[in-house]
């Protein structure tokens, strides 16, 4: 079912202060933008290791990330597992007394089918279940 971390998502204000620290200063290896208009975000990719690394912009006041950092600051947003069939898996979890916050996979950064799970089923973390589209991610 869980294939591997897919990625982890961090929640930051200013995409461009802390892509300094995680290209210039970590070293990691910045593989670009990706907009998502329709969810008021910016999202900039790094991979480390073969996980990418997201750092999460609001670009809208009323998006997810807008409404995380206003109640908790900015920081660790979410944890994503890769799966081979996200319908399936969320199924799976639901049957298993998960709760999801989506009920069905959507649309998420390069293509993936995505759906997120209920922090308070999940030990107090967002999880995020992730399929990759059909011959991977592309970025800006």
């Amino acid at each position: 079912m869980i294939r591997k971390i897919d990625h982890v998502g961090i929640a930051v204000k200013d995409i461009e202060t802390h892509l300094v620290f995680y290209r210039d200063v970590l070293g990691l290896k910045f593989e670009g933008y990706e907009d998502l208009p329709d969810r008021g975000l910016r999202v900039a990719v790094f991979d480390v290791g073969g996980v990418r690394l997201e750092l999460i912009q609001a670009t809208s006041p009323d998006s997810t990330i807008s409404t995380f950092i206003e109640r908790r600051g900015e920081g660790l947003h979410h944890l994503a597992f890769g799966v081979d069939d996200a319908e399936g898996t969320l199924a799976h979890l639901i049957e298993n007394g998960i709760r999801a916050l989506d009920p069905a996979p959507r649309p998420g950064a390069g293509g993936a089918k995505v759906a997120f799970l209920h922090p308070h089923d999940t030990g107090r973390v967002l999880l995020e279940i992730c399929e990759e589209r059909p011959g991977g991610r592309r970025h800006e």
